[in-house]
């Protein structure tokens, strides 16, 4: 996962709360933010995975997530 694909899914999957969700919410998984953690050098795909622990998101929201749609 790149780092465009991760800020795509946090968009797609938070909305309006994906600002609050980058910047104030602590990953136990982590240990920091999700922005600190990019900023640390963190994959993407390991942060991204720790936001679905922490939100429950569903499996199917795990994988090809912030992918874009192939190109007709």
């Amino acid at each position: 996962m790149r780092r465009s694909e991760f800020l795509r899914a946090v968009d797609d999957h938070f909305g309006a709360r994906a600002n609050w969700i980058l910047d104030d919410l602590v990953l136990p998984g982590i240990g920091q933010t999700a922005t600190d953690a990019l900023n640390a050098g963190v994959p993407p795909r390991s942060i991204w995975q720790a936001l679905c622990e922490e939100n429950d998101l569903p499996e199917s929201a795990r994988y090809g997530a912030g992918l874009r749609e192939p190109r007709a």
